[in-house]
């Protein structure tokens, strides 16, 4: 929500970024560039209709009669604050175009194999060479160097090799990847975060360089807990399903009439959750007096618990807890998510107008209080904007 001591314009405005990434690392990277203000340049080839997700749906933008675009859901996701200009970086004249938005950006952030851009003199050494003022930002499935560098890089195996798929799903079950990609996405995190850390490198000392992201590197590095408790012990985690290696009662439990998400963080906690249940005797027992008991008799625990829990309705288990100030909530499924109060209050959902309609987006979760992310543009339509490219002006002007 605006108010009257917020800037107009974003905290990277004057910020230009040159896109030359697809699917969905990139993509999220950029897009959370151009929220924060900056002025994006999407970069898709001519002859394959854009960036590959465009023709990844349903569902797709529809006009009044029913023609599709290439607006599907999963690219809306990622391309908002962006314009589109379809330009053959094959060519002559592609590589030539490439360089003159180059001399005037900041940022270029690509995502091809490690030296796909080398046949085309696009790569970060012979661009650097011309313009060293370029930060030059790198994304692929291992990185441009180690022995799978050459590999490509997915979400999916990169869930699978990096071995969070190890870790999710029942305990007797298969590995599971995540239900949306989020490899990817924490991957266009990490990158941006690399990004913003070089752009302040530049403006301190005019000097752009490269970083070197990879979807791998950025899924170990949140493994977290898990990865640093292996390394230390040699012993790898089981899969536990809903429930926390390291604290009990935590997790989902089956209620009267659905689930509910029970996090019962510390002994205090657990007594208020237990006298609820009218289970009070419990917290005296040595099996489960503290975490550490609780955790080493979870089985004994469980067996008790969950038949206590089922005797109850969702929304009573979840007053109840909120009564007594233990951490409890529902599993909404999406539809309830984007109709509650608390997603509207904070914005999670806005409305644009696109080129082939109004679309329905999700809302940057960043809250800045001077300077807040701005929705100037839908995610556009390919090729929408390569008229900008002709005339003496700056492509990257937004007025």
């Amino acid at each position: 929500m605006g108010s009257s001591d917020q800037l107009p314009h974003g905290p990277l405005h004057g910020i230009k970024v040159l896109d030359l990434s697809r699917i969905l690392a990139g993509p999220t990277c950029t897009q959370l560039l151009g929220d924060l203000g900056a002025s994006v340049l999407k970069i898709e080839n001519p002859k394959t209709g854009g960036d590959d997700t465009r023709q990844w749906g349903p569902p797709y933008v529809t006009d009044a009669q029913g023609n599709r675009s290439d607006l599907s859901a999963y690219f809306m996701s990622a391309n908002r604050n962006k314009r589109s200009v379809e330009v053959d970086i094959t060519t002559t004249a592609g590589q030539d175009t490439i360089r003159q938005l180059t001399a005037q950006a900041d940022i270029l952030l690509e995502n091809f194999k490690p030296g796909g851009l080398t046949k085309y003199g696009l790569d970060h050494e012979t661009l650097r060479a011309e313009f060293p003022h370029l930060i030059y930002g790198s994304i692929s499935g291992y990185g441009q160097t180690g022995p799978n560098a050459h590999k490509p890089g997915y979400d999916l195996m990169a869930q699978g090799y990096g071995g969070i798929m190890s870790l999710t799903g029942e305990p007797d079950g298969r590995p599971i990847k995540v239900g949306v990609g989020i490899a990817d996405v924490m991957c266009g995190m990490y990158a941006c975060v690399g990004l913003l850390a070089a752009l302040r490198h530049k403006e301190q000392t005019g000097e752009g360089q490269h970083v070197d992201i990879a979807l791998v590197d950025a899924q170990i590095a949140w493994l977290i807990n898990e990865g640093v408790a292996t390394l230390n012990t040699g012993q790898n985690p089981k899969r536990r399903g809903n429930e926390h290696p390291s604290i009990v009662p935590y997790g989902l439990y089956e209620t009267s009439d659905g689930h509910v998400i029970l996090a019962v963080g510390n002994d205090a906690q657990f007594e208020r959750f237990l006298s609820f249940l009218q289970l009070d005797g419990l917290a005296k027992d040595p099996r489960f007096a503290t975490n550490p008991a609780r955790l080493e008799h979870r089985d004994a625990l469980a067996d008790i618990l969950v038949p206590a829990v089922r005797q109850h309705s969702t929304q009573d288990v979840i007053a109840a807890m909120e009564a007594r100030k233990v951490p409890a909530g529902p599993v909404q499924t999406l539809d309830q998510v984007f109709a509650s109060d608390q997603v509207a209050a904070r914005d999670m959902t806005i409305e644009m107008m696109s080129e082939a309609g109004p679309v329905q987006l999700l809302g940057n979760p960043l809250k800045l209080s001077r300077t807040p992310v701005t929705y100037r543009f839908a995610p556009p339509t390919c090729g929408s904007s390569t008229g900008d490219l002709d005339g003496d002006g700056d492509p990257f002007d937004e007025s």
